[in-house]
């Protein structure tokens, strides 16, 4: 994992319109957000192994992010860019049964937090770059 530099850090908007606006540029809510934090994700390579990842903390409101509206507002912090290794095919360990399949299908990451490339840290700036450009001011 790689911490990176951002004009974003510490900026409080409200959830809707950031995630709108993230979503525009290939972000998604995160599946691992709680109601008082999460992150945005993208990833940057087909095999969804890179990942730039813009994580926020709820300072107002409640977050639920299963809605198209809240009144969750939220501080972004540092950006970071990660790489998840896996082992490729199914878990050999997997429960057999109805919930085995829908949970345990893939293997865990073999290395959560792998070594990146520079080609992946650049293009990770380059991303955040882009957004930082455009957000919309308030």
């Amino acid at each position: 994992m790689i911490s990176l530099d951002s004009s974003l850090i510490n900026r409080e908007e409200g959830y809707d319109q950031i995630r709108d606006y993230l979503k525009d540029h290939q972000f998604t809510l995160g599946g691992n957000w709680e109601y008082d934090h999460g992150y945005f994700d993208r990833a940057l390579d087909e095999e969804n192994k890179v990942w730039l990842r813009i994580p926020f903390t709820v300072t107002h409101g409640v977050l639920d992010g299963n809605t198209d509206a809240t009144n969750a507002i939220i501080s972004i912090g540092r950006p970071f860019v990660l790489k998840h290794l896996y082992n490729e095919g199914l878990d050999k360990e997997a429960q057999v049964s109805t919930y085995g399949a829908l949970v345990d299908q893939f293997q865990e990451p073999v290395d959560k937090d792998a070594s990146l490339e520079d080609r992946w840290v650049s293009k990770a700036k380059d991303v955040l770059r882009e957004v930082e450009s455009s957000i919309p001011l308030t």
